[in-house]
């Protein structure tokens, strides 16, 4: 709390100097920049790079252990984006403090996003309007987010950690099959539940009048990398896009500096989401795929081939993008091309397969825009006129938020609560 407090309060107030003082307003965003970055690289990657000099070099001795404050990559990236729009005059300073510090620490989307940039929500800070509409489809959004979270990504998780155990001996012994599943399911899983976290905090804002913007638009349906990361944490594609690619030179520059944009763009989009090696890697990993793209693939793959290529790429990512220890990682893609020496397939594997079948089918629907294109049909043909499809859809949508609500808190109170097993095998 006295983290987010101060760093809003040394960003409200540099902000206002650069708005007062114009001159040095340049001068302003640096020192602001300076304290922002030096806050999140204290309590985010200090530990981190500690770590690394004492493996190298054998000092300090000892590592400071301290604690991640919750939400602070969100909210210091919100605040750097609301000076950086003030420095370019494309939003007025805030000249009330406790109005910035509402939009810094609004808690539907202050842990896990998305990023709200300070200019689509600012008119609403203090023209707020609630309507009976935008009440429904918040808890509407809200129960969608809430029972892909606690039905489907809780119950995935089980699964895939069952498949993917800690431990270098643990995963050593895991068939090939059974590897593959596990990666799969957790593909499914980092999907549900960072979208669900999205979904939620867009119903809640919508409740009480913000307008957050959409941060997932389906990405496992994507036909390249690049398209993915269209799709893929829009709010974080987008800051990085317009606060680092673009003042770096975008696309505008020489083949050489492309690439060198591009590689800071993705060194920095790992190391966001975390300190460790594997995130680096992680994003190392999907630059190399981008720059592939852009003077090699283009457009060369098959229609059809083009969305298999994409989810190869993707599900073998997010392994990369699990195992945070780096022997355990070579282990499972080790593991994944069969050099485990523990078989193809096992009792494991077959058997978390047959007793999930219809919860892993249901969450790879949810993971598509299937359910939105059937609402879409179904809510045509309820104003066509024909009575049957009339009621079926308004009885649909009056029962689906108390159902989503009762099965939602069903899993949650009991923890491993899965509607699915009553359909096992």
């Amino acid at each position: 709390m006295l983290l987010l407090t101060g760093d809003t309060f040394v960003s409200w107030f540099f902000a206002l100097c650069m708005e007062r003082k114009p001159k040095h307003k340049k001068l302003f965003l640096i020192l602001d920049l300076i304290f922002m970055l030096g806050m999140l690289g204290i309590f985010k990657y200090l530990g981190f790079i500690l770590g690394n000099i004492q493996f190298l070099f054998g000092i300090p001795k000892e590592i400071p252990g301290i604690v991640l404050p919750i939400g602070i990559s969100f909210y210091t990236f919100q605040l750097i984006s609301y000076d950086v729009d003030v420095y370019k005059n494309k939003v007025k300073a805030q000249p009330v403090f406790f109005k910035l510090l509402l939009y810094s620490s609004l808690f539907h989307q202050c842990i896990a996003g998305p990023i709200v940039r300070y200019e689509t929500v600012a008119h609403e800070i203090d023209q707020r309007k609630v309507n009976i509409n935008d009440v429904y489809y918040g808890i509407r959004r809200f129960s969608i987010g809430l029972a892909k979270k606690a039905i489907l990504a809780n119950s995935i998780a089980s699964i895939a950690d069952t498949l993917l155990p800690s431990g270098i001996e643990n995963l050593h012994a895991q068939s090939t099959f059974g590897l593959w599943l596990g990666v799969i399911l957790y593909t499914l899983q980092i999907y549900l539940d960072f979208s669900a976290y999205s979904d939620m905090a867009i119903g809640m804002g919508r409740m009480v009048g913000f307008h957050y913007l959409e941060n997932f638009n389906y990405p496992y349906i994507a036909s390249s990398i690049q398209d993915f990361w269209r799709r893929w944490h829009i709010s974080l594609s987008t800051f990085f896009r317009d606060y680092v690619y673009i003042p770096l030179g975008g696309n505008r520059v020489s083949k050489q500096k492309y690439i060198r944009n591009m590689a800071v763009v993705w060194f920095l989009t790992g190391l966001w989401h975390g300190a460790s090696w594997n995130y680096i890697l992680w994003g190392l990993y999907y630059l190399g795929f981008l720059l592939l793209e852009k003077f090699v693939i283009r457009n060369r793959i098959p229609k059809g081939w083009n969305h298999v290529y994409t989810l190869f790429v993707v599900v073998v990512g997010w392994t990369i993008f699990r195992f945070e220890n780096l022997n355990e990682l070579i282990t499972v893609l080790l593991g994944l091309i069969g050099l485990n020496g523990h078989g193809f397939v096992n009792l494991v594997a077959t058997t978390q397969l047959k007793a999930n079948i219809f919860l892993i089918l249901f969450s790879m629907i949810a993971c598509t825009n299937l359910g939105k294109i059937l609402h879409i049909i179904f809510e045509n043909l309820s104003k066509t006129g024909n009575q049957f499809f009339f009621y079926t859809y308004n009885i649909f949508n009056t029962f689906l938020i108390p159902i989503l609500l009762f099965l939602s808190f069903l899993a949650l109170i009991g923890n491993s609560y899965n509607p699915f097993l009553y359909f096992q095998f």
